[in-house]
């Protein structure tokens, strides 16, 4: 009887109620309301996005590189240039056409918008890929192995971290922008949006790899390391069976955050001339060609630039709430 009240007592004491890790991590994210409402604007961001086809061919009836300097159309009953003899382009006429209004081309600005909101997803999601995957080899190899291995690997890393991310993408993106990229069997034409996510990809690896490598050290010294090697398990699998999946609650993390700083380096490259090439659509893009008459079309910049804070910043926060969730030193409240 004294044994069922002290295992009672000690239950009814635990504050996880003897969960597990991940279901502790989401229900402190179902209680962070802010970063929950932030994942869920990102989430109808991409949506929209994606249905950029539906909306150019059944709504707007207009292409993301269809020209219309010569058209006329009527906004509130009048007859108005999309273009206007002085060049200045139609704004906003919150109309199924021309929605936000047009470029200086002629270019329906909200068709552009969401092909361009296609572009900058896919490009930061490739790149994050990218990122991730060389950061956790490099990473664990490094972490694990120790030694010459980690040297190598370390010094490696330290020289892309002593280049500015921008910098050395501007420089990469300029370069295999005129030539493309030739590897054997490989090859990617310049213009492709494959050159701007791999460049972006590979200037992130050591912001990633050095803090994975981090934890890969602690790792690999603990109990459940030393349990696999007495079984026999050899390096590799105790790599990636044991130290791998005690890492995928930091993975997560760096992830969302990673994506976000993706879309933002692209946006830079792309606003610079070394990314996305015209005249494909990307928000980077298009706040290069808005900031010539940006005092005249406020819209050209002011509808892209919006797109583009609300993106990172939705990543950005749901990100850090996700940290914040797996964060093992977070206050545990269980609801009952």
């Amino acid at each position: 009887m004294t044994d069922v009240v002290l295992g009672s007592a000690e239950k009814s004491a635990d504050p996880t109620g003897g969960a597990g890790p991940l279901r502790l991590a989401l229900r402190r994210l179902r209680r962070n309301r802010i970063a929950l409402a932030f994942g869920v604007l990102f989430v109808l961001i991409v949506i929209a996005c994606l249905l950029a086809p539906v909306y150019a061919a059944h709504i707007a009836h207009t292409g993301p590189n269809t020209n219309h300097i010569s058209e006329v159309i009527k906004v509130n009953g009048k007859d108005t240039n999309v273009v206007s003899l002085t060049d200045l382009p139609i704004g906003p006429t919150w109309h199924s056409q021309f929605l936000l209004g047009a470029d200086q081309n002629g270019r329906d600005v909200a068709v552009r918008l969401l092909y361009g909101g296609r572009t900058s997803l896919e490009i930061g999601l490739i790149a994050t890929l990218i990122t991730m995957i060389g950061a956790v080899l490099l990473g664990m190899l490094a972490g694990f192995f120790r030694g010459w291995v980690d040297t190598i690997i370390s010094r490696v890393l330290d020289l892309i971290w002593a280049y500015p991310a921008l910098l050395l993408g501007v420089a990469l993106g300029v370069s295999l922008a005129v030539g493309g990229l030739s590897i054997g069997p490989v090859h990617i034409a310049g213009g492709s949006n494959l050159i701007p996510a791999l460049v972006i990809g590979i200037v992130y690896i050591p912001y990633v790899a050095r803090p994975v490598r981090g934890e890969v050290l602690s790792l690999r010294e603990r109990e459940f390391v030393d349990a696999a090697r007495i079984l026999g398990y050899g390096r590799l699998r105790i790599m990636f069976g044991e130290v791998l999946p005690n890492l995928s609650s930091t993975l997560v993390v760096f992830f969302a955050l990673q994506l976000a700083q993706s879309i933002v380096l692209e946006a830079a490259l792309s606003f610079l001339g070394a990314g996305v090439q015209a005249p494909n659509a990307s928000w980077g893009t298009m706040l290069a060609d808005g900031v010539q008459d940006v005092t005249a079309s406020p819209h050209l910049t002011l509808v892209p630039g919006i797109a583009l804070v609300l993106t990172v910043l939705a990543v950005n926060i749901f990100g850090d709430g996700l940290r914040q969730a797996f964060d093992p030193r977070a206050r545990i409240r269980v609801e009952r």
